[in-house]
Order: C-alpha cells, then structure tokens, then sequence
C-alpha cells in the first residue's frame, strides 16, 4: 500500500458513507429545487462528498508518531515558506527531465488537485467563476494552516510545512478548474419545478431504493439508542436476535412504509422525496385496507421476511424489482394487487395518466 492509497480509500468509503446517510434530503431537496434530480447531480453529488473528504484525507495523512523527538528533529517545518516560487530552485536541485523531476511533478499534483473544486463550485453549486477561485484559496489557506497550526494544536508541534507555493499552485487549479467547467454539460432547459413530470420507470426505482435506505437508516440510529441505553444504565449490553428484528427491521418499516403513508395520503418517505403519491381509481388517497395490503406486500413484506427468512426475502425483492423493470405503467406488483396508482403529486387534476 501506498502512502496514497490509504487516504485514498477512507476518503472514498467516508464519501460514500456519508453519501448514503444525505441522499434521502439531497434527492427531496434537490426534486422541490429544480423539480427532477438528473443524472448528472446524481453522480456529482457523490463525487464532491469523497473529493471533499479527499482534501482532508490527503491533508492529515499519512500521520507521522509526532513526539518530543519528532518536534526537536523537524523543527524548520514551524518556520512557514513565504517565497511562492521556491519550487523553481527546488527544481534545479533534481537532475533529471522536466516530466521526472519531483520539485514540478508536486506542483503539477497540486493544481491537479484543485481542478475538481472549481468544476464542482460552478457546474454543481452554480458560481461564479470568481467565486471558484476565491473559495479555493480560502480552502487551501485553511489546509496550509492546518499543517502549521498541527491540526489547530492538537499535535504537539506541525508536522508538514506551510507553503505559500502550495497556495498558489492549489489556487490556479481552482481557477483552470473554473475555466474548464463548461465543458461539462448539465441538462439545459428544466420545466419549471412546480410542473409535473412523467411517472418513469427509474423514479420509481429511485423511490423504493430510498425507502429501503431510510428504513434501513432508522434501524441502525434505534441499533445506536439502544446499545447506548443499555450501557449507561446497565453497564452491559444484551442482545436477543428476536427484539432485534422487531425494534431495528420491523418497527422502522412499519413506521416508514405503513404509518407514514396513513398519516401523508398514502406516499412512503421515498415517494415523497421525489414528488410522487398514491391514488386509487377515482383519484383519491388510498384507504387504510389499502395502505395495509400494499405494505403486506410491498416493500414492508420484504422487511417482514428479512427477520425469519432471509431468502424469501430475497427473493421477494428481486420478484418486485423484476415486475417493476419488465412492465409498463405507473403501477408496480402492490398496485396492481390493490388497485393503485403511483402518480406525480404536482398534477393539478390528479388525473391518471399513463406511462409511455
């Protein structure tokens, strides 16, 4: 392993991880904003959380064993660079081509580095160009004096060096990266968010993944409650594979798939995120028989089995993914067994119209 590949997969599993836990709020957020998400804020998004958590990784890590020794052997690395242009007899040092030399190929590495910032601020943020490459000076002010101050003092002693050259060269990638933004195109010409889109097979795929994502959230923040109750005030923890099921698989989705759609006219928390609602044939919220069935042999069947037979379960769910990718329409396997609709909630007359 390199000294960059360990940085390199912490940030992708935090940014990824993180990504997990945001997207519910960023795809409701995001549908209310501009009324779709698309597929370009679906990979951007994403993307931005790991180089984020990249700019972090790369600048902690890899972390030496900062002692006594440590502070006493480096201590010019307390005494900040202020020349910007070290790095031209830094290179002189090396004798070697341009395309090898160490002192270029860091400088390099650092415009590279910044390049995704000023791409991300404009085409996934929508900035302006100079506020791409403002704020990437003051992000690389902040990574500079965090390696100065030893991580704002909670080292000893700082164990990389200030440099204004890092600050210029991190600065220019910021500003090429701006430049370079419109080459990645967007979807131009949204309909206005407030106007109803088509109900399409991939948004509603996109709702149940996110209802089997916050299910599966809820269960792990009441795993967490739980074992911190029972170690403040028993000091040991017990687990019963039984309760398990029930309080972190089964209450979740009960709550999620079941009460919140009784409560929000039939729409789970998925379908809320991206505008869509449930209606019977006349165009009405369902009923509570109907809510209860569609949750009996929806997405909650699949949690149900999960405790006791995981695969069933299994099995349940590929049945309802493969009905929902090989038919046409806006009703799924549930809907067709309890005569419901899956319809956008934007539509002013609630009229159902077909999928094409």
């Amino acid at each position: 392993m390199t000294q960059w590949s360990g940085p390199t997969l912490i940030a992708v599993v935090a940014g990824f991880g993180l990504a997990f836990v945001l997207v519910l709020p960023y795809v409701a957020m995001s549908y209310r904003r501009r009324g779709e998400l698309g597929l370009f804020r679906a990979v951007a998004a994403p993307a931005f959380l790991v180089y984020a958590f990249a700019l972090v990784t790369y600048t902690l890590l890899p972390l030496p064993d900062v002692n006594a020794a440590f502070c006493s052997t480096h201590r010019d690395l307390g005494h900040p660079e202020w020349n910007p242009l070290r790095f031209l007899s830094d290179m002189r040092q090396f004798s070697t081509d341009l395309l090898h030399n160490p002192a270029l190929r860091q400088v390099l590495f650092n415009v590279a580095f910044f390049v995704p910032w000023g791409v991300f601020m404009r085409r996934l943020f929508g900035r302006s160009p100079a506020f791409a490459v403002a704020s990437g000076f003051l992000m690389s002010l902040v990574i500079e004096t965090t390696q100065l101050t030893g991580v704002w003092f909670l080292m000893p002693c700082p164990y990389r060096l200030f440099d204004t050259g890092d600050l210029l060269s991190n600065t220019a990638g910021a500003a090429l990266g701006a430049l370079l933004a419109p080459m990645v195109r967007r979807r131009s010409r949204l309909l206005p968010a407030g106007e109803p889109r088509p109900v399409r097979t991939r948004r509603r795929l996109l709702a149940m993944v996110l209802d089997l994502i916050a299910v599966t959230l809820l269960g792990s923040v009441a795993n967490v409650i739980v074992i911190a109750v029972e170690y403040l005030f028993q000091g040991t923890m017990h687990s019963s594979p039984a309760v398990d099921t029930v309080l972190f698989t089964w209450l979740p989705a009960v709550l999620l798939l079941l009460v919140l759609p009784l409560a929000g006219h039939g729409a789970t928390a998925g379908q809320h995120a991206v505008r869509l609602t449930v209606v019977d044939a006349r165009a009405e919220p369902p009923s509570t028989v109907q809510c209860v069935v569609r949750f009996l042999v929806g997405s909650g069947g699949y949690f149900l089995l999960v405790g006791f037979a995981p695969n069933w379960a299994t099995l349940w769910l590929v049945v309802h993914l493969g009905f929902l990718l090989c038919t046409r329409g806006t009703r799924g396997l549930s809907g067709r067994l309890t005569g419901l609709t899956v319809i956008d909630e934007r539509s002013p007359d609630r009229v159902l119209v077909r999928q094409r």
